[in-house]
């Protein structure tokens, strides 16, 4: 790829108020919802982009050091921000109710339209972390033309047979969607768990969480049969104290992606700089997680220059 990108905030139409602040890009969705993309990409030419999406209940501001991180290595970064959180218009309520359809119907297909509107010719790559590499994959296996690849951190199913401890989370998987209808969302923030989510939501994560299979409400695509054909270069990080996303949990989800070419790494403290391998401690500390995203997106662009397989 030889195409180089403007970056400056005047080039993209988007807000810029200091010279270290991120990018805001202003989003409306197909319904009327409201929400702001938080971007960072690097002062050098570039041309590759990652869409990021972040963990259930997790604003995207959070996620700005790792964006930093992979702008300084040459990547531009764009954080997703989930309806119901952060920026968005829209809280959870007995009046506001949602699911995965709206995230991905709506919410992401506005965010990537956005972007290849500002950046035409950025080959752009989808990644998540925990649920946002589960949306990641979902939404790219309803449009893989628009991806490049994938990249999850801390991600897998939340298959309650994939946990060690698995009949604690069955039962959570049974009270979260009776809570969240009985009080109209789910009191995330009160629980510590997730951020407030509405009860749409809750539903068919409880759902996917049980059956170990992806069904949306409202939707009617074979989602499973959808991620069988998806075949895009993904790469998978796994914390190795990570007990939201153990080993099973992972493997059932690319094992969703028998047609895809999946690369698994597994990271512990040494490979952290010392610090804890678990589901949010990298949050802190992104830069060695940000040089594996780079690495490999290094290697498939350069396998694909010279017709090689990129999976090492």
């Amino acid at each position: 790829m030889t195409d180089h990108l403007m970056k400056s905030a005047a080039a993209t139409g988007s807000k810029n108020i200091k010279a270290d602040a991120p990018l805001i890009i202003e989003v409306s969705s197909a319904d009327g919802a409201r929400f702001e993309l938080l971007g960072v990409v690097p002062t050098q030419s570039w041309d590759r982009l990652l869409y990021w999406m972040p963990a259930m209940g997790m604003p995207a501001r959070h996620y700005l050091p790792l964006a930093r991180a992979l702008a300084q290595r040459g990547i531009a970064v764009i954080l997703h921000e989930w309806r119901g959180i952060g920026s968005s218009t829209l809280r959870a309520g007995r009046k506001h109710d949602w699911g995965y359809r709206e995230l991905l119907r709506h919410d992401i297909a506005a965010g990537m339209s956005a972007l290849r509107q500002r950046w035409p010719r950025a080959s752009c790559w989808m990644g998540g972390h925990s649920l946002g590499g589960q949306l990641g994959l979902l939404y790219a296996s309803l449009r893989p033309d628009e991806v490049a690849g994938l990249l999850l951190v801390a991600s897998g199913a939340p298959y309650w047979r994939r946990y060690r401890h698995g009949w604690l989370l069955r039962v959570t998987l049974q009270l979260a969607p009776l809570l969240a209808g009985v009080l109209g969302y789910l009191p995330g923030r009160r629980l510590r768990f997730a951020g407030n989510e509405a009860r749409g939501v809750i539903a068919d994560w409880a759902r996917s969480g049980r059956s170990g299979r992806y069904a949306i409400s409202g939707m009617s695509e074979d989602l499973e049969r959808h991620l069988g054909m998806l075949q895009l270069p993904t790469l998978a990080l796994r914390l190795r104290d990570d007990w939201l996303g153990p080993a099973g949990s992972l493997d059932w989800l690319l094992g969703k992606l028998p047609s895809a070419p999946c690369t698994q790494q597994l990271l512990a403290p040494q490979d952290l700089d010392g610090h804890p391998a678990d589901h949010f401690s990298w949050m802190k500390n992104p830069e060695p997680i940000a040089s594996r995203l780079v690495a490999w997106i290094d290697t498939q662009n350069a396998a694909f220059d010279t017709g090689e397989d990129p999976i090492a």
